[in-house]
């Protein structure tokens, strides 16, 4: 077992770039796991944590609903949106610039074997994160995610997920909302959840936020959670 981690750290890309750069690493453990398993042998998985922002996209997961975005091809390219339909889980979500988004691209079977039990391990390295700019950040009874008061009509997510498993190796990942511009959002109906309204660390905080102290904060809390260790 391996339990330590590659960082990447890729900036501002496009989606369909990240996307790639997912698949490569996420074909390279599967593609080690079977031939371990074919040839009998022993090759050592790697695991791999990307950060990334992404320029304006909306994207839907594989069981979303199509009607959960608010606007036409011509709207999305008069406003400069791209639009993707992926295969993560969960339904649609924004993506852009001043949000965080980490991929995991992770062989659970180097930690647990357990897909449950990984989204919760994701849900608490944002819990503990937001801790850290004093944000009470927790999670929703059968709604993936991390939420500001859930259980109230003042209900508000900061942070989405959706990933995918094959063979045990996790891709595609989470979504911090950090200092993006949040109207965005009233484009859409976020992860097919109507009634609840979208925050980000920098509206809870009224300040603007280094983008770069989150990201470490991130980094130490997963590693932490998920009792790893840098490569």
């Amino acid at each position: 077992m391996n339990n330590s981690i590659i960082i990447h750290d890729l900036g501002l890309i496009e989606y369909e770039d990240a996307l790639d750069y997912q698949l490569k690493l996420f074909n390279e453990i599967v593609d080690a796991k079977i031939s371990n398993r074919r040839k009998n042998t022993n090759i050592i998985t790697k695991n791999h944590l990307i950060f990334v922002e992404h320029n304006s996209v909306y994207t839907l997961g594989k069981s979303g609903e199509i009607n959960n975005l608010l606007m036409n091809k011509e709207d999305l390219k008069n406003n400069n949106i791209k639009f993707y339909k992926t295969n993560r889980g969960g339904d649609i979500t924004y993506h852009g610039p001043g949000q965080i988004v980490c991929y995991p691209i992770l062989d659970l079977d180097n930690f647990f074997t357990d897909i449950h039990k990984y989204l919760r391990f994701l849900e608490e390295t944002i819990i503990l994160t937001l801790k850290d700019y004093g944000i009470d950040g927790k999670r929703s009874e059968n709604e993936t995610g991390v939420w500001l008061n859930p259980n109230s009509i003042d209900a508000r997510k900061i942070c989405a997920m959706g990933v995918k498993a094959s063979r045990w190796v996790t891709m595609h990942g989470l979504a911090l909302n950090v200092n993006n511009d949040l109207s965005y959002f009233e484009n859409i109906i976020p992860c097919g959840i109507r009634g609840k309204s979208i925050t980000s660390i920098a509206q809870e905080c009224e300040k603007n936020i280094q983008i770069e102290s989150v990201k470490k904060k991130i980094l130490k809390n997963f590693l932490n959670v998920f009792s790893a260790k840098l490569n």
